[in-house]
């Protein structure tokens, strides 16, 4: 049996960020009779969960880009890759010397955080927004961030125009090279404002399926992934086979084995519905 595993923004949820009643439906039925799905997304568990709700995964949810393996109706973490508190200072050090605000995400005692300051522009703004329409229970305004730096931190997510996130990415991979893992994409929903997140070197989404497979006695199964940005690249390479959506970037087309349709057409489902009649069938 296949082990499928979709991306959501861009991959699985459609154009306005959301699962469609058709995708919500098929997954649900093929669920209910043996499919074993999960996701990889960029989102926390509780967003993911606010978006999927009662999908009846029985496999916990690969959150943060990689850096947790999370049970969907608890939001428990069973995994959490955080930086080392000495490389997370360093890394905001960096971001605040270069002029630009991050975000950043925390687990530790406490529970999960995530810090912000007043918005600094448009795109921050939006990022603020969508948190607090799904009511994530995560989010901290705080005057000052480089107080919040005490539990370990997961993620930094700095949100401004390409250009100065270009020159933060060159600047954080010549420094710290292999010890953390940088992602920079256009915002799905705001064109025109980009995402640059970082994290620990092993918070990536192929090391997440990997572990997740191995604890699960899935190791053996065929894997299948599904993705359309710079951070399902490693997932794809990876993967036996790796399906790139019609609106995904050229760089990940070149890795996937096959091209299906855009992800506003409930590509996904269609395209395990037929893998799943034909194993099925076999």
């Amino acid at each position: 049996m296949t082990l499928y595993v979709s991306d959501l923004d861009g991959t699985l949820l459609d154009r306005s960020g959301r699962l469609s009643d058709r995708t919500r439906a098929g997954l649900t039925r093929m669920l209910d009779e043996g499919l074993l799905f999960t996701v990889a997304s960029a989102r926390h568990v509780s967003s993911i969960r606010h978006l999927l709700g009662d999908l009846p995964l029985r496999l916990p949810v690969i959150s943060t880009n990689g850096a947790c393996i999370s049970e969907l109706a608890t939001c428990k973490h069973e995994l959490v890759h955080a930086m080392e508190p000495a490389l997370a200072q360093e890394v905001f050090a960096l971001i605040v010397r270069l002029g630009l605000t991050p975000f950043f995400a925390t687990h530790g005692p406490r529970g999960d955080h995530l810090f912000h300051i007043e918005a600094q522009n448009h795109g921050q703004r939006r990022f603020i927004e969508e948190r607090i329409a799904n009511r994530d229970p995560r989010l901290c305004r705080t005057e000052r961030l480089q107080d919040e730096l005490i539990d370990p931190a997961v993620t930094f997510v700095v949100v401004d125009r390409e250009g100065p996130l270009q020159a933060l990415e060159a600047e954080i991979e010549a420094r710290f090279g292999a010890r953390v893992e940088c992602h920079l994409a256009d915002d799905l929903y705001l064109p025109g404002w980009f995402w640059l997140t970082v994290h620990d070197r092993r918070a990536t989404k192929d090391q997440a399926i990997k572990t997740l497979a191995e604890r699960y006695g899935l190791h053996e199964r065929e894997i299948v992934v599904f993705g359309d940005q710079i951070n399902d690249v490693g997932m794809m390479r990876a993967a036996h086979r790796g399906i790139a959506m019609a609106n995904a970037i050229d760089e990940l087309k070149r890795h996937a084995h096959q091209v299906i349709g855009h992800h506003d057409e409930d590509s996904v489902l269609r395209f395990i519905e037929a893998d799943w009649l034909r194993s099925q069938a076999a």
